[in-house]
């Protein structure tokens, strides 16, 4: 018999232990704070997941938890460059080793080079995702390529005849010196 699994209230141990296996693809809507980065409409674009526990015994101890997980998303952000819609590809891949409690994950953090997290009952495994795939939200949004060529210019003509036709603002205050002298 196969038990269900909750994305949004998951036992970790008993996911853990029973070397369990959750995968599916869910709106980019259903991650509210990663939906806000997004600077285009997402309707019909998913986020794909996959986390896998696994317990793995230790020799007079009671073993190590593990979860591992994949994610893909696709954000609509604004090229940089270009100023149009770029689709912006999220993935993760990472691993978490649960502990006892938070005070062991922070005494430990130094330690060790693996990502830990404290045991839960009800962990948000949707939150931990969000929160991954947030972290790969690139600084700059761009695409590869853009599609269209852009013009590396810094002025155009127009911009130059302007500066042409003005007159010089102290050439003008000195005509004007000038006409008070000889008053």
């Amino acid at each position: 018999m196969s038990k269900e699994y909750s994305l949004d209230h998951l036992d970790v141990a008993a996911f853990a232990k029973a070397n369990a296996v959750m995968e599916g693809q869910d709106p980019l809507s259903a991650f509210e704070r990663l939906a806000q980065e997004a600077q285009a409409p997402v309707e019909g674009m998913n986020v794909a997941w996959y986390a896998e526990g696994e317990h793995v015994p230790e020799t007079g101890g009671p073993g190590h938890l593990w979860l591992h997980l994949e994610a893909d998303a696709q954000v609509p952000m604004i090229c940089q460059r270009c100023l149009g819609v770029a689709h912006i590809e999220l993935q993760v891949d990472r691993s978490f080793r649960f502990v006892q409690d938070e005070a062991t994950a922070q005494a430990m953090d130094d330690e060790v080079e693996e990502d830990l997290l404290a045991i839960s009952k009800d962990f948000n495994l949707r939150e931990l995702l969000e929160d991954e795939l947030l972290m790969e939200v690139p600084l700059v949004p761009m695409h590869e390529e853009c599609p269209e060529v852009m013009p590396m210019v810094s002025s155009d003509e127009d911009f130059e005849q302007a500066n042409t036709d003005k007159a010089n603002p102290f050439a003008v205050l000195a005509g004007l010196r000038k006409n008070v002298a000889e008053d």
